[in-house]
């Protein structure tokens, strides 16, 4: 609530004020400006998850880590309408030599910040810094209460080195006496973990994190099922049908409120619709080119909403969709 201010709340209320013109009207109408931006500090990673293309190196667009001077750039023109930036889309935000000092610049424009990390990367000097630097929310992903389990998905990666970051994050906390971040576990339950869930909150409370959430997993090829699915259909975005193959376990509708509230920004400042575009086969615009404003009222975007409402069934990138399913628990 700090952070807000009166026309942030105005441009908001015209976001959802089209968003809901557009399921009375059935046309893409569009006021107001994204309350929500993720912006992308890397494409690396030092973990090999299989469900991941920065894991699996997969990517068939350029790679590289997100410039500091353009993201001030970007920042100084957008942060009077922005609520939220979530500094992640693909990679380790943390491999990004200058990932906090972003933070700072945007925290420092009251704007609340966001980001996820596999957790390797919280030494001392960095949980200090990311303390200092006013993240509001860190999520931290820990797929597994035991190494043997861990490293089935989060796979070159060592669970003792999460634990003993967060551990340092927490202590520095305490030792600056400030409430952020707010720090989530972040569990991703799948087939071989789904076993350790009551384990994970065991460990939470030892260690005195703020909050577990129980994420679903995002699989690539789920019409045939996959080990990754877990046996507890609860914790599953499938759900296996009459001819013995798999679909969304949930009704997805001609509509997508991300492309009303939020939009994505790629390290090199493509503009695409959302995560789920991982490869960034549907540029909106280019900000080395257009400023945002231009492109989020262009007819690029006009028309992809359009498209959403006519059939979402019809664009790749919507066919394995989360909006509409449980994704947390």
């Amino acid at each position: 609530m700090r952070k807000l201010n009166i026309y942030k709340l105005f441009n908001a209320a015209k976001v959802l004020g089209s968003f809901y013109i557009m399921r009375y009207t059935g046309k893409a109408r569009q006021f107001g400006l994204p309350f929500t931006i993720s912006v992308e500090p890397t494409t690396a990673c030092n973990l090999r998850c299989p469900e991941c293309p920065s894991g699996l190196r997969s990517f068939t667009r350029p790679t590289g880590n997100l410039k500091k001077d353009f993201f001030k750039r970007f920042i100084d023109d957008s942060y009077s309408h922005l609520i939220y930036l979530i500094f992640y889309f693909q990679g380790e935000p943390y491999i990004n030599p200058d990932f906090l000092d972003m933070v700072r610049y945007a925290s420092d424009k009251k704007i609340y910040t966001i980001t996820s990390t596999n957790g390797h990367f919280l030494n001392d000097e960095n949980a200090k810094k990311t303390v200092l630097s006013g993240l509001d929310r860190l999520i931290i992903s820990v797929d597994g209460t035991t190494q043997e389990t861990y490293e089935k998905y989060r796979k070159e990666g060592k669970l003792a080195n999460v634990i003993a970051g967060t551990k340092n994050l927490l202590r520095w906390k305490k030792k600056l006496k400030s409430k952020s971040p707010h720090v989530i576990f972040q569990f991703l339950v799948v087939g071989h973990n789904e076993h350790q869930i009551e384990d994970l909150y065991d460990l939470a409370e030892e260690l005195g994190v703020d909050e577990v959430k129980l994420k679903s997993a995002q699989i690539y090829n789920y019409h045939h099922g996959s080990d990754l699915m877990p046996q507890n259909t609860k914790y599953s975005r499938y759900i296996k049908t009459e001819n013995g193959t798999y679909k969304l376990k949930y009704e997805v509708k001609d509509e997508c409120w991300k492309m009303w509230h939020s939009s994505l920004i790629t390290w090199d400042g493509k503009v695409v619709p959302c995560c789920f575009d991982k490869d960034a086969t549907h540029i909106m615009g280019d900000l080395k080119v257009d400023n945002f404003e231009e492109i989020w009222k262009s007819q690029s975007y006009f028309n992809f909403r359009s498209q959403i409402i006519q059939g979402r069934d019809q664009i790749d990138i919507c066919t394995n969709c989360s909006e509409g399913c449980k994704v947390f628990f």
